[in-house]
């Protein structure tokens, strides 16, 4: 398997995944899309990367893999919380979603090997989401930086939140300057994709991405910083830099930070701490307490939850929660435990990641950005397959004479 070339309907088949994670909810866009559309578009998408992964691996050859094992197990309390009904039929339906997107992630093992081959296809494919939201805002500027969100960048082609641009530019400027410091591409490459991306990331005013890239390269960064010359360089300019626009840009950056909010909503995460105090109060029976109460929308009582953690005890209770821990905790050890390389990095670097924007991003328990962030950090932590052995010729069978093979009784 790791000598086999990657088909290119592998990396088209990862596009079809996140295509159908960007979502159907999000600004209003130049051109009004009905919702129906959207989700026909995303469920499409899905159902063609499951028969494309099939394709290409009809002998159904996968790798063993500890992350997908527990991913798939999450499936249990999804689908016993979901069939109560409690959450209406869109919990089976999104049950069954989870099936398929988790399928056609174990077909896409086959071609796991340690190699950044899924890094490229994640930049890439998130780079182009990026080009439409900067189509959107050439375009139309007054509906990519719409006063309901506060002037913050939106979709203005395809409804994405602010939310949701920050952390695909964040994940794939840390992803690039990783390979950029791998000397796996070149200044002029890294630049193309950087620069526009932190552009688009400062107009979006997202706090947890901007936090996740920072935390997320420092981590990876230090597990380079013993064996690569291009590494400590880069660190040390990164202290020099962020000290300077410490001392002259200070204000600026507060204020930024802020976004014009009060102290009093700035301390409740513009209103999140609420809702999750609501949630932990609430009560619930024992089968809710251990299953939850079944796939949804990530919401409570009408309004977002805005927590991976909270959302999957919610809606997967304590158990979904134990294999979400215990998928975070696999990823870490594994990645820990290998020696330093470029490929560890960038694992460390999602990892760290997705574990940061947990704190207020949901979707580590359902079909989403996040989970694909950390299957591309469990493919750069598979071994390579060994190669086949070839055929060792055998020694020529020397000829013993038959008086030589009597055996002689003395």
């Amino acid at each position: 398997m790791g000598a086999e070339r990657t088909p290119r309907a592998v990396g088209t088949a990862w596009g079809l995944l996140v295509l159908n994670t960007l979502g159907s909810a999000g600004a209003k866009t130049i051109v009004p899309l009905p919702r129906s559309l959207i989700q026909m578009v995303t469920m499409g998408a899905l159902v063609a990367a499951f028969a494309l992964a099939l394709a290409v691996d009809l002998r159904l050859r996968v790798r063993t893999s500890a992350f997908l094992f527990l991913l798939t197990l999450l499936l249990v309390p999804s689908v016993l919380a979901s069939a109560s009904l409690e959450s209406g039929f869109g919990a089976l339906f999104r049950c069954a979603r989870l099936t398929l997107f988790i399928a056609t992630l174990w077909l896409l093992s086959r071609w796991w090997d340690g190699g950044t081959a899924f890094v490229r296809h994640h930049i890439r494919m998130y780079f182009l989401v990026l080009c439409s939201v900067a189509a959107g805002l050439a375009v139309s500027p007054g509906a990519a930086l719409p006063d309901l969100y506060g002037g913050r960048l939106v979709g203005a082609l395809w409804p994405l939140t602010p939310p949701q641009i920050g952390q695909y530019a964040a994940v794939i400027t840390g992803l690039t300057v990783l390979l950029l410091l791998g000397r796996r591409t070149d200044r002029g490459s890294a630049a193309l994709v950087v620069v526009p991306a932190l552009v688009l990331l400062a107009l979006t005013h997202t706090r947890t991405a901007t936090l996740g890239l920072i935390a997320g390269l420092a981590v990876a960064i230090g597990s380079l910083v013993l064996t690569s010359a291009a590494a400590r360089r880069f660190f040390t300019w990164a202290v020099l830099v962020a000290a300077v626009a410490a001392v002259g840009f200070g204000s600026l950056l507060q204020a930024w930070f802020l976004r014009g909010q009060s102290q009093e909503n700035f301390t409740s995460l513009t209103g999140r701490a609420k809702v999750w105090d609501a949630l932990l109060a609430a009560p619930r029976s024992t089968p809710e307490f251990l299953f939850g109460s079944g796939l949804g929308d990530k919401s409570f009582g009408g309004l977002p939850i805005d927590n991976s953690w909270l959302a999957v005890y919610h809606e997967q209770g304590v158990t979904g929660v134990t294999l979400v821990a215990a998928m975070i905790a696999v990823l870490g050890g594994v990645a820990l435990l290998r020696p330093p390389s470029l490929s560890r990095a960038c694992a460390l670097f999602l990892i760290s990641y997705c574990a940061i924007a947990s704190y207020t991003e949901a979707g580590l328990g359902d079909a989403s950005p996040y989970l694909l962030h950390l299957t591309v950090a469990a493919s750069l932590l598979a071994a390579p397959a060994a190669a086949p052995a070839l055929p060792v010729p055998g020694a020529a069978r020397r000829r013993v004479p038959r008086w030589a093979q009597r055996s002689e009784v003395t």
